[in-house]
């Protein structure tokens, strides 16, 4: 084994050439990718670990940690936009650094993109099935079996180990994935419809709960904006702020979902940086504007709950006929969240796939629906069996450290790529290169550097497992070394 093999680099013309010979549809115009950019960024983020972070980590200062999250997305979503414009292929972060860092890193990425979007379907899918349980409740449908509605496992006293809870699985959460991957399958144009829809109603509900929740703001819960450190490590604090970044950094993931699509864009070149960057900034906006009228409905503390926007709206009895609403948007917000990591999911098996480092079954597009049927339908399994029997706040971090890494590696290859490959058009350069690349990096770094210690045991065995996986069937059947 040669190192040079390990980090032999893709060339920009074979990508270019993989994307004239494209067999997937392209029908998404810049407001479908925004749509979709939007669908996968608004869910459990502002709906669940909004509150939970406030009331656990940083208080109303939990503000802050969404500007920390965001400024560090929109370096990397810069970056994103350039390649994504440049190199059109539907692998994103994976296929940019097969061009700029070599193979081995490009599997270390793609290896880390399915721990970011297949995990961040079952993340969501435990979101999800909680909003679900109360929507059954508030309409006095009865409670499924507590047995069925939460994971068997939990996390241990140490916060590395995993302790059982006597569940079973987790049935809502379930079902829900098998749905979203059939919707996935059919085609990415109905995909895109029914996020459309979906994208509307949450966003609507979001600026209604903003809106008349606006009147009701208590200034005084505001105070202390950041809270004393309890003694805790991430309790309060500037360490809790940080920490809050590092995982509510898990909302704001959806908008390199967009760059998986990219294949399926009319104009990728135009298109693809308009849709990443707008998605970004509409998001951050209402992220903000949510997290300062939540902290102000209610004392931070009682954020802490499943469902915190409800929890918010319930202290004002006023507020009451905007809950079942709410309860439909979150439901709706989620919902698409899992749309759009199934499909950028999906794509990254495709791309690996067409590489030869994943078995060759994983890149069939349907001949009717022209999408990775199979690898759709191994993502909806596997994140199915991790939704069923893991809870929210394992898989959140995991999405959270696997992404960072995946961004961080991004704002480094838009630079090498600068001076490696200066001739190649792009249609979109980001400013000041050296800077926002670096900048992205420093910030992704913080974030992740402020998650807890047993995400990063867990992303060590991760990692070995993809390394393994990789030294057995990637390398001895890369299509670049043939």
């Amino acid at each position: 084994m040669k190192s040079r093999h390990l980090f032999a680099t893709k060339p920009v013309s074979r990508l270019l050439e993989e994307f004239g010979a494209n067999p997937l549809r392209p029908t998404l115009g810049a407001a479908s990718l925004t749509a979709l950019g939007v669908g996968g960024i608004i869910g459990t983020g502002i709906f669940v670990l909004l509150g939970v972070t406030a009331a656990q980590n940083a208080g109303p200062a939990v503000i802050i940690s969404l500007v920390i999250a965001a400024i560090g997305c929109a370096f990397a979503a810069l970056c994103y936009a350039e390649f994504a414009a440049m190199v059109p292929v539907s692998g994103s972060a994976y296929a940019y650094t097969y061009a700029t860092l070599g193979e081995f890193v490009a599997w270390f990425v793609g290896w880390n993109l399915v721990l970011e979007y297949m995990f961040a379907v079952a993340t969501v899918s435990v979101g999800w099935s909680r909003y679900f349980v109360k929507l059954l409740e508030s309409l006095g449908l009865g409670a499924l079996p507590a047995a069925l509605t939460s994971a068997p496992f939990d996390i241990g006293p140490d916060g590395v180990s995993l302790v059982t809870t006597g569940s079973i699985l987790n049935l809502p959460a379930v079902a829900v994935v098998a749905v979203v991957t059939g919707v996935c399958y059919a085609g990415i144009r109905q995909s895109s419809a029914v996020n459309g829809l979906v994208v509307a109603a949450k966003v609507l509900v979001i600026l209604c709960v903003i809106g008349f929740g606006a009147h009701y703001v208590d200034a005084s819960h505001w105070k202390p904006f950041m809270p004393e450190n309890t003694g805790v490590r991430g309790q309060y604090g500037v360490s809790g702020v940080l920490l809050a970044s590092g995982i509510i950094f898990f909302a704001f993931i959806g908008f390199d979902a967009v760059s998986t699509a990219a294949q399926e864009a009319k104009n990728p070149a135009r298109d693809m940086p308009i849709a990443i960057i707008a998605s970004l900034v509409i998001c951050t906006v209402l992220y903000v504007l949510m997290a300062t009228v939540l902290t102000g409905l209610v004392p931070f503390a009682s954020l802490n709950d499943a469902a915190p926007v409800a929890v918010a709206l319930m202290a004002h009895p006023e507020l009451h006929w905007l809950v079942p609403w709410v309860i439909f948007g979150a439901l709706a917000g989620m919902t698409s969240v899992m749309l759009v990591m199934t499909l950028a999911q999906a794509r990254i098996f495709l791309s690996m796939s067409r590489d030869g480092l994943l078995p060759p079954t994983l890149g069939r597009v349907h001949p009717r629906f022209r999408t990775p049927h199979l690898a759709t339908l191994v993502t909806g399994v596997c994140a199915a069996v991790i939704g069923a029997l893991f809870p929210i706040v394992v898989l959140g971090s995991m999405v959270a450290i696997g992404t960072l890494f995946a961004f961080i590696v991004v704002c480094a290859g838009v630079v090498i790529l600068r001076r490696t490959r200066p001739e190649v058009p792009r249609p979109f350069r980001v400013p000041a290169v050296r800077l926002t690349a670096s900048l992205g990096i420093l910030f992704c770094a913080l974030m992740a550097a402020s998650l807890p210690g047993g995400t990063w045991w867990r992303l060590i065995i991760w990692t070995a497992i993809g390394v393994a996986i990789y030294f057995a069937y990637g390398y001895r059947n890369s299509a670049l070394r043939r």
